[in-house]
Formats: C-alpha cells, structure tokens, sequence
C-alpha cells in the first residue's frame, strides 16, 4: 500500500445502493459520508469532492457485484481494492451489522492494512471462469434430472437389471418402460426429455469451453496440467481459470493455505491442536483438487491416457508429473496401511498435490497481457 494516500474509501456494495465512508490519514474516526446509488457516476459524485484521485484507496467486500465498480474506479485513476471475506477482522461480541456500520469497519481496517486484497483478473480471465462456472452448474442440472428420472421409475417399481447406468443399453430400457395412466406417461417423457437435453447442454459448454481455451494466454498452463494423473481437460481448465496466476505465490505452502487445504489449528501455552482443514479458499479448485486425489489410490503407471495428453510437453514437466505420481500414490498406500479414514487421505493428497501443480505451472514461460 502506497504511503501517500491520505484518504481510505469503505463501501458496503449492494445491487441498488452503495454505503460510504471515509477515514482520513491519522488517528480520527472514520466518518459516514452517506448511500449513493450502484452506478458508476453515483460514487464518483461523492469522490470527486474529496481530492486527487492518486492520493485516494478505496474497497468493498467480495460478493456476487463482482469487479466492474473496481474496474471502472481504476479506469479514473482511483485505486481499488476488493477484501477477502473470509480475511476481515471481526469483533467478538459485535452482534449488530448494519450498511453503515460496514462501510465504516471497512475504512477503519483499510487505513490500519488490515485487510487482505483479492487478485482482480483481466475480463477475458474472468470470461473464461465464468464459462467454467456454466459448464458445472449444466453438470449439477444434469445430475438433478438424472435423479428425477430415476426417482419416478422406484415409486413405480421400476429396477434396471443391469449393472451401470446411462449407456445405450439403459436408454433401450426407458424406452419400454410404460405406466398405467397417460398423465404419467407424459410426466415420464418430460423427466428423460429434460436428461437428453442436459446431457447436450454439457457437450455444448464443454465444446465451447475448449474453443475459448485454445486461443487463452494461460493455455500452455492448461495443457501442462493435464500431464499430471487425475486432472483431464476440464479440471486443469477450471484450476487455472479459478486461480489464475500462480506466479503470486512464492512458496507452495501458500497457495495450500489460499485453497484452504491446510488444518485449522488451536494452540496455547503447551497445548497444540490441529483440526479440519480450514476451507477459507476457493471452493471449486477444492472439489477438483479432492476429486483428482482419489485416482493416486491405484498404483503408479503411465496410463494411454496420460500419455496421450503428455505429446510435446518438454522434459521437465513430465518428470514433474511423475515425481508427483511415484510420490502421491506411495503416500496414499502408506497412509491406508496405517488405517487412516479414506476421506482424511484424499485430502492429504490434494493438498501435496497443490504443491505439484504449483511446481507444473511455474516451469511453464509466463504469457504475455
């Protein structure tokens, strides 16, 4: 944080009024300047009074408003900064949260450095994430049909004899499947009309997906990604596009801790305690990160499909991989010996594997804006 500013900005965002404070340089309490409206040219009327723009810092939470109020502030010259949520101080006891009171915390823990800054992505990163975002949630809509479907066909005693599900022998058996009533036949054909049409909704976004993906500038990361067990095309595009660039992170560690894979811990006097971990990060590259540690429970091998997405990759990244490979499978192994839960191992193995991703994604030249 740059030294000269003289004025830090609070505002409690939200989607038709914005909430406004102002702590001066100094010792003083920061004071309420009053609500505006969500638009860009209402907090500029109230900013404009207050002096050059170079010597102002503003922020606002994190929420679903998302980055376009930073994005136009920057374009004048204003900086600004977006809080972390999860990172923002909060006083024990405080059991009364109003607009007013949060746009004044927020410029009182602003002038003190007390809050941690968010990484603001370009729009065509943020694009990106967003096209990852619809694919999973057309990945969620899909299960919940599938669910449907498959809930009408118990309450009727319908069972498939087979042993898996949603292949082309299965689709011949929902085609015989006939009730007693036209109502519920009716019912029948919306619940597999629904399913068919979530399964092309997720072709669509994957195949839309892949067509963004291959003209991005974090596209070799992608790619090098995939060379690693467990993280196909899909999940390296979703880490990448959640994380973004993992250059800020000096150490592996602290990109462990930004996703929220490291043990909380309670500790005083002599007394240590270590808990769950402390899921303060980024949800989505959690669940792919969990999801991608269950496959280092076979042991190691190069498998057709690894070594398909690892052509023309350069030496050291695929030695990377399989360090990761010979590393994480053994510990999965050790760890089962020893009788420790499954869950508990997955988790291990997804936050060593951040570490590997992170040690993938810096061999790769970093792109050009």
């Amino acid at each position: 944080m740059r030294s000269e500013y003289t004025k830090f900005i609070g505002r409690d965002v939200h989607k038709e009024s914005i909430a406004i404070a102002i702590a001066e340089h100094g010792r003083e309490a920061p004071r309420f300047i009053g609500t505006t409206g969500p638009l860009i040219e209402d907090v500029l009327k109230v900013l404009s009074p207050l002096g050059a723009s170079d010597r102002i810092l503003a922020t606002y939470e994190a929420g679903p408003c998302g980055f376009g109020l930073a994005r136009q502030l920057s374009k004048r010259g204003y900086d600004c900064q977006i809080a972390a949520v999860t990172k923002i101080p909060r006083r024990t006891g405080d059991r009364i949260k109003t607009d007013r009171r949060d746009a004044l915390m927020l410029a009182s823990f602003l002038r003190a450095g007390e809050l941690t800054p968010i990484v603001i992505p370009d729009e065509r990163d943020e694009a990106i994430r967003d096209l990852c975002r619809a694919r999973e949630d057309a990945v969620s809509a899909r299960l919940k049909a599938r669910h449907r479907l498959k809930a009408m066909l118990l309450r009727h005693g319908y069972r498939y004899p087979g042993k898996g599900g949603w292949t082309a022998t299965y689709d011949r058996f929902l085609a015989r499947v006939s009730f007693g009533h036209p109502a519920q036949d009716i019912a029948f054909a919306e619940y597999r009309n629904a399913v068919v049409e979530s399964f092309k909704q997720v072709d669509r976004l994957t195949d839309a997906l892949r067509d963004q993906i291959s003209t991005w500038r974090w596209q070799p990361v992608v790619s090098a990604l995939m060379t690693m067990r467990g993280i196909d095309f899909i999940a390296a595009a979703t880490l990448v596009s959640e994380i973004g660039d993992m250059s800020r992170f000096d150490r592996p560690k602290r990109l462990m801790s930004f996703l929220g894979l490291v043990p909380s811990e309670y500790s005083t006097g002599e007394t240590r305690f270590q808990g769950r971990i402390t899921k303060c990060g980024n949800a989505h590259v959690r669940r792919i990160l969990i999801e991608a540690a269950w496959n280092y429970r076979y042991p190691a091998r190069m498998s057709r499909g690894i070594t398909e997405r690892q052509v023309g990759q350069p030496s050291n990244i695929r030695e990377t991989a399989w360090r990761a490979q010979l590393r994480l499978c053994g510990r999965y192994r050790r760890m089962r010996l020893r009788g420790v839960n499954a869950n508990k191992i997955c988790v291990a193995v997804a936050r060593e594997l951040s570490g590997f991703i992170w040690d993938v994604a810096r061999q790769v030249p970093a792109p050009s804006k």
